[in-house]
């Protein structure tokens, strides 16, 4: 990639998350192929932002030095890179293919694995922001992988992020997302008894949250997302079925290495309670509506 002119690049999955990304780089001036499985997506994507759709993930891998990945889960991943019509049959040797997806390190080595036997390097760059987040450029990337293959897409990740930072070799950005949801888990379902305390001791939460949201129980959660759970507002964008999706992740991870997690577990059973009242598509922070009786 050459400092003189910003590299070409691919995004391959349009979501909730990819959408908002894709139109930062190409707004920044990185001239943009897109792909999403619903093709009518992709066009509505070109028509608000320019840049190229095409009809398969090697279409739009083909002509970019720089090729980001934001699909749902491993399987979804392994359909867009392998294969005739996947990102590593049309993916330039020399170009880096860098998957936002929140997945399994397990898959990120694979990918990885496959994508070095082709002369591509790859980084696992899993986000955490949120729809806001990505909507906004505010978003924090985990990256996984060599400290030169980093480096050669830091400033490209820069476009909608706030923070990005390589935190290991390959898989050590997937492990580290795991780490921000298992404290997402446990924060929410925190927040959320204390808010419930609060509510039925007759406090008035706007005045008990700034007295504390500045000290030491302070967090992004309360800071965001207080005011919502008060009002019964989760509509939010992450959906506590993407939430369920990740500790999945977190939770065959955690067998693996041995680590024992007792209140994540817990949690994670409380979103499965919602998820069964029909309320998957209900922001994380929705744990507070177990704890009302009205």
């Amino acid at each position: 990639m050459t400092d003189s002119q910003k590299p070409t690049c691919a995004f391959v999955g349009l979501g909730v998350m990819g959408y908002p990304m894709a139109g930062h780089l190409q707004a920044a001036g990185y001239a943009t192929t897109v792909y999403n499985r619903t093709a009518a997506k992709a066009a509505t994507w070109v028509a608000e932002h320019g840049g190229e759709a095409v009809s398969t993930p090697a279409q739009a891998a083909a002509n970019a030095e720089a090729i980001m990945v934001c699909v749902g889960n491993d399987d979804d991943l392994r359909s867009v890179m392998f294969g005739p019509e996947g990102i590593l049959s049309g993916a330039p040797v020399g170009s880096v293919l860098v998957d936002h997806t929140t997945a399994s390190a397990e898959v990120a080595r694979e990918i990885a694995a496959a994508a070095a036997q082709q002369g591509v390097g790859f980084v696992d760059a899993p986000v955490s922001g949120g729809q806001a987040g990505a909507e906004n450029g505010q978003l924090s990337v985990m990256c996984g992988g060599s400290e030169e293959t980093f480096a050669s897409v830091e400033t490209i990740l820069e476009v909608y992020a706030k923070a990005v930072n390589l935190i290991g070799p390959v898989g050590a950005g997937q492990t580290t997302k795991m780490v921000n949801q298992i404290c997402i888990a446990g924060l929410i379902q925190g927040l959320s008894e204390a808010l419930d305390f609060g509510r039925r001791a007759d406090l008035d939460m706007d005045k008990v949250l700034a007295a504390i949201s500045q000290g030491a129980s302070g967090s992004w959660q309360m800071s965001n997302r207080s005011s919502t759970m008060l009002a019964r507002d989760f509509d939010h964008g992450f959906a506590l079925d993407w939430m369920r999706k990740d500790l999945g992740i977190v939770f065959d991870e955690a067998e693996r290495i041995g680590a024992s997690l007792p209140i994540t577990a817990m949690v994670d059973q409380f979103y499965a309670r919602l998820q069964r009242e029909g309320h998957g598509r209900w922001d994380t922070s929705s744990l507070m509506e177990l704890l009302r009786d009205d």
